[in-house]
């Protein structure tokens, strides 16, 4: 495997992918878990398949988007979905969650008439499906590097107020946080992360690369700080480890990833029960800023 890394290029794409991923996904996987959100990533990433599938179907017709990469689109349509979610949970005020069923059932329906415009499934939307090492270029390494630059940067820059609003959404709002272009700015990070995710996870897998590692991680942390940390911790093993075993036993990449973050929750649920489930309990309600 060393070998073949300083050899072929495209496994390099895909391993400098994969560990801004495997830091990334987790990262806003917290947020996502504690405000009892992990549902979006799944509508986004269905979203997100419909704009790839959009992109291949132009790319038929008109040469500009032959020369395009569907990522580009699948986050213009990922950004485009967040923001309708958002909408929607402004009109549904008691009825929140209602927006990411929605949003997903939208997806999936544009996706396969779209896929059906485009006469079927072809290689390149199979690996946007369920994620693919060689199918990982420079453009879409540039581009994942771009995404991440400016979700560190956003995270470090909003930070308190994002954890102001995950534990305490009523008393940021009292303090007079403006709830509403933090959760706009978050959101659309999520966006991006999950169209940035599909080369190497996949569309169909990259919500459970923002959730099991956390799930993991919440059997182990003792505050908020450590969740992110085991957290990434786990994420980057899952994506090494997942990259590493698919290139030698020539399996999906996605697959693998998921499988071995599956193994890993396994393990800390184990391991906490050894302890007499001794781990962090994560109530909203009885973390404050300080922690």
């Amino acid at each position: 495997m060393l070998e073949a890394f300083f050899r072929y290029e495209f496994l390099q794409n895909a391993f400098y992918a994969g560990i801004m991923i495997g830091l990334l996904a987790p990262m806003l996987g917290v947020f996502l878990v504690v405000r009892r959100l992990s549902l979006i990533a799944d509508a986004l990433s269905h979203i997100t398949l419909s704009g790839i599938a959009a992109s291949l179907l132009l790319g038929k017709h008109f040469a500009f988007f032959q020369g395009l990469n569907p990522l580009y689109m699948g986050m213009v349509f990922s950004v485009g979905g967040a923001l309708l979610i958002e909408q929607l949970r402004s009109v549904y005020q008691y009825y929140k969650e209602i927006a990411i069923p929605i949003i997903l059932s939208a997806g999936i329906g544009l996706g396969v008439v779209f896929i059906s415009l485009a006469d079927g499934f072809n290689n390149d939307l199979f690996n946007y499906l369920f994620g693919s090492v060689i199918a990982v270029t420079r453009s879409d390494l540039w581009t994942i590097i771009g995404v991440t630059v400016m979700v560190l940067i956003v995270l470090i820059m909003f930070y308190k107020e994002l954890f102001f609003l995950s534990f305490d959404e009523e008393q940021a709002v009292v303090s007079g946080l403006n709830r509403k272009i933090v959760h706009f700015i978050f959101i659309v990070m999520v966006a991006l992360v999950i169209a940035a995710s599909m080369r190497i996870v996949g569309i169909l897998l990259v919500s459970s690369l923002m959730t099991l590692p956390v799930a993991a991680a919440m059997r182990f942390a003792r505050g908020f700080k450590q969740m992110f940390v085991y957290s990434i911790l786990f994420g980057e093993i899952s994506v090494i480890g997942g990259l590493i075993a698919a290139y030698q036993l020539d399996l999906a990449p996605g697959g693998t990833i998921v499988i071995l973050a599956v193994f890993i929750l396994i393990v800390s649920i184990f391991i906490d029960k050894l302890k007499g489930g001794l781990s962090f309990t994560w109530k909203r309600t009885k973390q404050t800023p300080a922690e």
